[in-house]
């Protein structure tokens, strides 16, 4: 049975707004990122990528570069030792470590343009990249695929050969579609016939990027002792220590991945990419330490964007309650299996309590990069297709668009597609919020000569994630308290996490000095994502919190000579027997009761709070450019407990950025050959402050019962609705549904032309 809690309500540290324990270091520029590292000797590596998509590969030359002056060592997939065909967890995905391996570096195919072929290391950088250059690769190429709909084709030139494909439990060779998969209840067919309306509409989307700001980089050391020491920007220490250990066939003891500050991730950074690269041509370099950094054009073509592809909803309503629904999924892995579409067949029917589904999802290969985890993975593409057949559903039926989703909310009992039963969910609330909102109960207004005005509304889910955390606690005798939490630090965490103990001990959150260490110095802790971090990483520290309390109890009783029994603890002081300490005086009295008072924490959470969101966007377009611009946007969110509302606010106002710029201008525009053809941040478009208008935020309490705090996450769920809520709104505004994204001016023209 899972553990509840009843929620607390006094708070004295927990919704507060402090300022950020890394907050100074940031600003001023100390903070140390990854391309920050140096160490003595240093020197530099870069890699060989593929001009091809799809391409055989012949045979591989690097004798010119090994002849350079200033080369150290020369890299191919021959250096690699043959990694296990098994799969380990990184915390946000699964790795299929040989297929991992190959995404890495090449072995005798290439499966997208930007594919790693071969590495050098290098006295300088500048040395580096003209030895890369000096390689030659001799290629056969061969037809790119480049969407779902060709790679599902009959006879389309396989992507990985020797994949055998579970196709619902059959195995399938030949084949670009790794693996379908079904979820079902009811008789959906029958649901159908016996409905009033039924709505069925196919979306098709491209990949987007993550478009975090710092590029990959990884600098290794291989010592003479067999010893590998790793800086990486990541999302998670660990699960960098476990793909490292499992290509390269090293023991994770072996290994030691050192923190360094993230310039950005969501989702994108929990797979290793130049890690391995740089762990091999440190130890073909004698040991030096080798360091490498991506360009932005690496990053866009060669790293992990969330999928694109195809989606059919079809959906059936009678007297105003949806009867039935059936959804195939077809997403798009990239070169290797492993999209989101796992993730997706959980959210796509979240929203909705149905009495009949069907959900079958397809994981399909083409030749664009392996896709990898983008904010809530799978989730935006989920709510884009069954938001846009909902908002028909409203449009046919002339109702409400809020009130029909009321009549049809997910509830605490109702089953998701996949069969788990919710608990305690804050969807209606939502609903209600965003209904009684300033923006919802306020006239759209008329659009100015030459525009149109159009306003969208739309839902969307996560289901937040659990998993393991660690924290240490130790009292100092100045009162402060020392704390050591494995999570990487992306949005604010380590002061979410601090609070969380600080509340317990009724201490300033400021009085806590915060540090994240090696893999070496604390517990297991998994990825920073999935929205698990305040959550988890937060219930591991309130644990930390409670044990310290405990532990300081015996010391108060030794110290008064009473027994533990009679010792209570309220708002940070102790009493007995008529007497009182604090807990920070009492940090300076703790040598004579045993010395220095520590405790820790792990916990291994498989259970976490569903969080839901609402979001309006109101939208102008220009008729004549098909220029758009939000002109306003609130979003509405249930957060459980807002632990630090500044930075809960923060993160939901930047989720909604990022799914307007997929909704709006972001996509991978890949030519026929496999090329992306904008692989900068100059032609990939992404939305600015200067684009965007203030994102009001909402953010509904209905507590978590399974964390003492009610803390659900919160940094998925902004990205999803807004997929839908803006398309919506041109829709509205234009009166021209949209069922491909991104909804960029030239789509607009042609709508309004008819073509």
């Amino acid at each position: 049975m899972v553990a509840t809690y009843e929620t607390k309500t006094d708070y004295k540290v927990i919704g507060k707004s402090p300022i950020r324990h890394d907050g100074l270091d940031k600003v001023t520029g100390r903070a140390i990122y990854g391309g920050d590292v140096k160490v003595p000797g240093l020197i530099w590596g870069d890699v060989l990528r593929s001009p091809h998509a799809h391409a055989r590969i012949k045979g591989i030359d690097t004798s010119a570069a090994e002849a350079m002056d200033g080369v150290f060592a020369v890299l191919t997939n021959d250096d690699f030792p043959q990694a296990d065909d098994k799969t380990i967890d990184t915390g946000e995905g699964n790795v299929n470590l040989r297929r991992g391996q190959s995404n890495v570096m090449a072995f005798d195919k290439v499966h997208y343009k930007g594919h790693v072929v071969a590495a050098v290391a290098a006295v300088d950088r500048n040395t580096a990249q003209d030895a890369a250059q000096a390689i030659k690769v001799e290629y056969e190429v061969l037809t790119a695929i480049t969407d779902v709909d060709a790679a599902m084709a009959d006879n389309a030139p396989v992507i990985l050969e020797g994949l055998v494909g579970d196709h619902l439990g059959e195995n399938v060779e030949n084949t670009n579609v790794a693996r379908i998969f079904r979820h079902e209840f009811g008789d959906v067919d029958d649901a159908f016939a016996n409905s009033d309306l039924v709505i069925e509409r196919t979306v098709t989307m491209s990949m987007v990027h993550q478009g975090y700001i710092e590029p990959h980089n990884a600098t290794a050391i291989w010592a003479q002792d067999d010893n590998l020491t790793v800086w990486s920007s990541t999302q998670g220490s660990f699960g960098v220590r476990s793909q490292v250990a499992g290509l390269l066939h090293l023991p994770e003891s072996k290994i030691k991945v050192n923190y360094v500050e993230i310039g950005g991730g969501f989702g994108g950074k929990t797979v290793v990419y130049l890690a391995p690269i740089a762990a091999l041509l440190s130890r073909k370099a004698g040991g030096r330490p080798v360091k490498l950094v991506m360009d932005r054009s690496s990053v866009f073509e060669a790293t992990g964007p969330a999928p694109g592809g195809k989606i059919r909803m079809k959906i059936g309503v009678t007297n105003g309650k949806i009867t039935a629904a059936d959804t195939d999924l077809m997403l798009e892995a990239g070169g290797f299996p492993g999209s989101a579409v796992g993730a997706a067949a959980i959210c796509v029917f979240a929203c909705y309590d149905f009495p009949t589904s069907r959900i079958t999802g397809y994981d399909v290969l083409v030749n664009k990069p392996k896709s990898a985890a983008y904010r809530a993975p799978g989730s935006p593409q989920a709510s884009f297709a069954i938001e846009t057949v909902i908002d028909e559903i409203c449009d046919e039926l002339g109702v409400d668009k809020i009130q029909f989703r009321l009549d049809n909310a997910a509830h605490e009992g109702t089953r998701r597609g996949d069969g788990v039963q919710f608990i305690r969910v804050g969807l209606e609330e939502c609903l209600a919020a965003a209904r009684d909102s300033d923006h919802w109960q306020s006239p759209l207004g008329d659009a100015p000569a030459g525009k149109a005005r159009g306003r969208g509304i739309a839902s969307a889910y996560w289901m937040n994630g659990g998993g393991k955390s660690t924290c240490d606690l130790m009292l100092q005798d100045d009162g402060t308290v020392m704390m050591n939490e494995g999570s990487a630090d992306i949005g604010g965490t380590r002061t979410s996490i601090a609070m969380q103990a600080a509340e317990v001990l009724g201490i300033p959150v400021e009085d806590f000095h915060v540090s994240i260490p090696d893999t070496d110095s604390i517990g297991f802790t998994g990825v920073t994502g999935g929205s698990r971090t305040t959550y988890t990483t937060g219930l591991a520290a309130y644990n930390a919190a409670q044990k310290l309390v405990v532990e300081l109890k015996s010391r108060v009783a030794d110290l008064w000579e009473t027994e533990v029994s009679n010792v209570e603890f309220a708002d940070g002081t102790f009493t007995a027997n008529g007497d009182s300490i604090g807990i920070q005086e009492l940090a300076g009295k703790l040598d004579p009761t045993g010395g220095p008072a520590t405790s820790t924490s792990s916990v291994n959470l498989a259970e976490a709070g569903n969080a839901y969101g609402v979001q309006i966007c109101d939208l102008e377009i220009d008729l004549a450019t098909g220029k758009t611009d939000v002109i306003r946007y609130t979003a509405v969110q249930d957060v459980g407990k807002a632990v630090y509302p500044q930075y809960a606010e923060g993160q939901i106002q930047g989720g909604v950025v990022q799914g307007i710029g997929w909704a709006l201008n972001e996509e991978y525009f890949i030519t026929d050959d496999g090329t992306m053809a904008n692989k900068s941040f100059l032609d990939y478009r992404m939305p600015t402050s200067l684009d965007m208008p203030m994102i009001d935020t909402i953010m509904v309490e209905v507590p978590n019962p399974l964390h003492p705090y009610g803390v659900r996450g919160v940094g998925e769920v902004p990205i999803c609705p807004p997929l839908s809520a803006v398309t919506q709104a041109v829709k509205e505004a234009i009166g021209k549904p949209f069922y491909e994204l991104p909804v960029k001016p030239g789509r607009i023209l042609e709508a309004q032309n008819g073509d």
